[in-house]
């Protein structure tokens, strides 16, 4: 259809199939604070108070504001490293310099091997800096960009691997237009540029990432400037990519609250970060964190700041029973360069998925996204095609899993992901008994595929 520039007409625009059925995408966070890579280990969003995260921020990609609050870990570490003279913006010419060794086409690859169906590119971070050379170049900044086309690489790169791309913009934060520090919560509202020279920037950037580049996913970030016309800006992107979605963080004034940023009028999904939902929801959603506590690289990071591999499944797994994807973030260092402990992480996740890949990719919620074994082993569903697919978020105690709440029909056929023969299993009133191989590879998850599915008898 053709959209007009009304709430009523993009209201009217549904999820693609292709964004319920993708699952995994890959973030990317990569610019200027890439190059000092550089925060205190403070913890995970939502496990910290709020009077001590932006003094002691533990994300790498907000270093320019981090190292104006006076003695902060990160100013303390600033001036000893580089003095207190030295600018943040002198970062530019060292990644301009770094990334001219960097080869897209190993990260296409690499995401491909893993499984993730489409790639979100920051495009211009809070610091402002452009990741494209755009026609509408930063007004306070001279030679403010890469000097490579870092975004038109990538997504040439991302496509010919036959997954989709999305682009990140930060709409509510630049910290070239407004100059405020953030040092509390309350302070994200008065730092949204409300003038109409950003609102015309950032309108007139968004015009152009979708003319040059057509991306599947419109990942804006924090807020956007209350005199925008959101309406208008949506209905373009919708007639120039039907298929395209739209996050929820195009609100016009900040809220926070349990990990997610809310208020938009309109959106196409969720984005709760560090966080999950507990339940099945009608609405689709897009879990999304890092790897560790920063989306940026940072080197201070190491094996117990980082998801282990089964972590990664598990929560993985608990977030498609739910209706969501993962939007998994990597960190490249400035030259692009994929820190050894993030690609281990990754493929890790990729090979699980060549195993279990059938439960996760195209799947549909089931009646309830939760299960237990009669051993504790928690349980997650997914269905498609008439099927259920029992996952096990960990390895069973014995022999055989007793799974609750699940009635199987006449002719059900009963088998484990990666074996070639089937399962045997019995009916107890309302359990369902599985026989399991005596020999189990070590997995982080074991996925069993019923069917056709069972009957949910529990309430």
């Amino acid at each position: 259809m053709k959209y007009k520039p009304t709430l009523e007409s993009v209201q009217q625009h549904t999820v693609p199939d292709w964004f319920h059925d993708a699952k995994l995408g890959i973030f990317i966070h990569w610019g200027l604070y890439s190059v000092p890579a550089w925060a205190p280990l403070t913890g995970e969003l939502g496990k910290v108070d709020w009077d001590v995260w932006f003094t002691q921020n533990p994300y790498a990609e907000w270093y320019l504001n981090t190292v104006r609050i006076e003695n902060s870990p990160c100013h303390q570490h600033h001036v000893a490293t580089y003095g207190k003279d030295f600018s943040y913006f002198d970062f530019a010419s060292t990644f301009n310099e770094s990334v001219q060794e960097w080869n897209p086409n190993s990260w296409a690859d690499l995401f491909h091997e893993v499984g993730a169906q489409y790639v979100v590119l920051t495009t211009k971070h809070h610091d402002g800096f452009l990741l494209w050379p755009s026609q509408h170049p930063n007004p306070f900044r001279k030679q403010y960009y890469a000097q490579r086309d870092l975004v038109g690489e990538l997504n040439n790169a991302v496509r010919q691997q036959d997954m989709r791309m999305g682009l990140y913009y930060s709409g509510g934060i630049d910290w070239t237009f407004n100059k405020k520090v953030i040092q509390d919560i309350s302070d994200l509202q008065a730092a949204v540029p409300q003038g109409q020279d950003y609102v015309a920037y950032a309108n007139a950037h968004w015009r152009e990432l979708i003319a040059r580049y057509e991306p599947s996913l419109m990942w804006n970030d924090i807020a956007y400037p209350a005199a925008a016309n959101l309406d208008e800006l949506f209905a373009h992107y919708y007639n120039s990519v039907p298929e395209g979605v739209i996050n929820d963080r195009f609100t016009q004034r900040f809220e926070f609250s349990e990990g997610q940023i809310a208020g938009s009028r309109h959106y196409d999904f969720r984005t709760p970060e560090y966080a999950s939902f507990d339940e099945i929801t009608e609405v689709k959603w897009e879990a999304t964190r890092g790897i560790g506590f920063s989306f940026g690289y940072n080197r201070n990071e190491g094996p117990d700041s980082y998801l282990s591999v089964p972590e990664l499944v598990h929560s993985f797994v608990d977030i498609v029973s739910k209706n969501g994807n993962l939007l998994l973030n990597i960190g490249p260092m400035a030259d692009g360069t994929i820190p050894a402990m993030q690609r281990e992480r990754l493929l890790g996740l990729g090979q699980w998925l060549q195993v279990n890949g059938e439960a996760i990719f195209g799947t549909r919620p089931w009646v309830r996204a939760n299960g237990e074994t009669a051993q504790g082993v928690d349980v997650r569903f997914t269905q498609k095609d008439g099927n259920l697919y029992a996952t096990l978020i960990g390895k069973p105690h014995t022999g055989r899993v007793q799974i609750k709440g699940l009635q199987a029909q006449d002719g059900t056929v009963v088998h484990l992901l990666g074996q070639s023969t089937t399962s045997d299993w019995q009916q107890d009133d309302g359990t369902l008994t599985i026989t399991l191989p005596k020999h189990l590879v070590d997995s982080p998850a074991y996925t069993l595929k019923i069917a056709p599915a069972p009957l949910n008898t529990q309430s």
